[in-house]
């Protein structure tokens, strides 16, 4: 069973559109900050960075790899997007790529 995520609009309504994460690995300073917050979707690896997890719970080390975001862990991954000290958290909606939480958010 897929669960549908929905990026938040700014008055806190759903617009219906589900989320992925990515993380940037080269901007990645390995604080963990992410795995805290949302330890299902984030985790370190042996190299000392983070990478998203698939559903399923394995670890997707491929440069770009995204995951889904689960609308119950939404504001956990989005206080990583926030707190994270290399600003390498990416999240977007998967219709159009446009990024609503990270770096490049508008």
């Amino acid at each position: 069973m897929t669960v549908q995520q929905e990026a938040p609009t700014d008055d806190g309504a759903q617009t219906g559109d589900p989320l992925e994460v990515w993380i940037d690995q080269d901007l990645c300073t390995g604080d963990g900050i992410c795995a805290q917050y949302a330890p299902d979707v984030f985790e370190l690896d042996i190299d000392g960075l983070a990478y998203v997890k698939s559903p399923e719970d394995e670890l997707l080390q491929n440069p770009g790899a995204t995951a889904p975001v689960p609308l119950t862990l939404l504001q956990d991954v989005v206080d990583s997007a926030k707190e994270c000290p290399g600003d390498c958290i990416h999240v977007r909606r998967v219709s159009d790529s446009v990024e609503v939480f990270g770096p490049d958010a508008p």
